[in-house]
């Protein structure tokens, strides 16, 4: 993504703060996965929202109006031996000539400099909660700033959470951001599409999974969550995680994997015959969830509320599981009191973005916000009738069905990201059967 994007980022998100305020936003730390092996680095979305800088022991600093630069940012130094290990690093000669900072020091100085910067402001807009050893150490800067107030030095006197405004700001895709979505979905369609020709009886689910996050990587991403690869009854647990079932003719095989491309992901979903042909339970259940999930969609509309498309779903389950004998009663009175909760557990969908369960409020005070242009939700209804489900005959356990896309608002017609794995059943066959 160009460097103009992420100072354009800086630019609104200062005109929000006003002078006399300063941002600011710690790198997520190096995290140990065991004994002296870390997990490989991935920054934080809101620091490399507003920076492009990936490297960790970094802060950046923005200063509305501050007139030697308003842009500072703190990093590692160059350390030759290190990088022999580690890589080579910006420094802050290279923080300042690839990415944009007016100013930058080496984090080893932040604590003689940054106070410095402190005493300029009377607002700190500040994330707490989320690095809480950098919590400690901005609230001492500020503590030793105020207990100096008494000789006349200015101090901040007020916190604003930061990330109430820069949240916000990552709700709404710039065209940038939804060229990079696109090509997520892209890659992430590209990859269901090969774990089609892997689920056949008698393979391994990890096998499936290995093929999805080779199709990844061999793309230049990686997975933005561990990926789903449920068969037979596992197609029924909504986070299933093990994937080390050997898959059997005759079932469904669920698989919800997404990646990662330039930090922003993609969340697909689909239910596969592993036979290459759904039964006819199989595919019934199968049309109720499609029926669902092309009803949210075309909710998916600037001006509809958030929770229209989820009640457009909740309503065509409810309908469909009527149909098919799995619910009793009047559609109205059925909806009204949850009934479909037992085959429909969870919402249709979520914001999406750098983050897969991305941020930004689903309602405004009290009442869901509505949705505008820019905006990326996921629709992504299911039904699962796990093994042992009460008052369900037999010859229906085992059956769970989910299908997922990712959506954009737009001015007209949703736009689908990822469609270019199909979910017509009629389709999904043919591709098994080519396979």
């Amino acid at each position: 993504m160009r460097r103009d994007e992420f100072a354009k980022r800086r630019r609104q998100l200062m005109r929000h703060m006003g002078r006399d305020a300063i941002a600011i936003l710690p790198a997520a730390p190096v995290r140990t996965r065991n004994n002296d092996v870390e997990y490989h680095y991935r920054p934080d979305s809101d620091f490399y929202y507003l920076t492009s800088f990936a490297e960790p022991e970094a802060v950046a600093v923005l200063i509305p109006g501050r007139p030697q630069g308003e842009y500072v940012l703190f990093v590692r130094d160059r350390d030759p031996a290190r990088e022999a290990w580690d890589g080579p690093r910006a420094g802050p000669e290279g923080a300042v000539r690839d990415y944009g900072a007016n100013d930058a020091f080496p984090v080893g100085d932040i604590d003689e400099i940054l106070p410095g910067l402190l005493e300029r402001c009377s607002r700190v807009f500040y994330t707490m909660g989320t690095h809480p050893e950098f919590d400690k150490r901005v609230i001492g800067w500020v503590n030793r700033l105020r207990s100096q107030g008494k000789h006349g030095m200015h101090t901040p006197h007020e916190f604003v959470a930061l990330d109430h405004p820069l949240h916000e700001m990552r709700l709404f895709k710039s065209r940038a951001e939804l060229a990079s979505m696109r090509r997520s979905a892209d890659i992430a369609c590209a990859a269901h599409r090969r774990a089609v020709r892997s689920a056949a009886p008698g393979r391994m689910e990890y096998e499936v999974m290995a093929d999805i996050v080779h199709e990844f990587h061999r793309r230049r991403a990686d997975i933005s969550y561990h990926p789903i690869v449920g068969s037979g009854p596992n197609s029924c647990v909504l986070h299933y995680r093990d994937n080390n079932r050997q898959m059997q003719d005759g079932e469904l095989l669920l698989i919800d994997a997404g990646c990662e491309y330039d930090y922003y992901a993609s969340d697909i979903t689909r239910t596969l015959p592993v036979g290459g042909r759904y039964s006819r339970r199989q595919r019934a259940v199968y049309e109720v969830v499609l029926e669902a999930h092309d009803a949210a969609i075309r909710k998916v509309r600037a001006g509809a509320h958030w929770n229209e498309p989820h009640q457009a779903a909740v309503r065509a389950i409810t309908q469909g599981l009527i149909r098919l004998g799995l619910l009793k009663g009047r559609l109205p009175r059925l909806v009204k009191d949850g009934a479909y909760r037992q085959f429909f557990m969870h919402r249709v969908g979520h914001w999406l973005g750098m983050d897969v369960h991305d941020v930004g409020e689903y309602k405004v005070g009290d009442q869901w916000r509505l949705l505008e242009p820019g905006m990326v939700t996921t629709i992504e209804p299911g039904v699962y009738i796990a093994p042992g489900s009460k008052g369900v005959r037999r010859e229906w356990w085992g059956i769970g069905v989910r299908i997922e896309d990712d959506v954009a608002v737009t001015a007209g017609d949703p736009e689908v990201l990822t469609d270019g794995m199909p979910t017509d059943p009629d389709e999904i066959e043919r591709l098994m059967a080519a396979a």
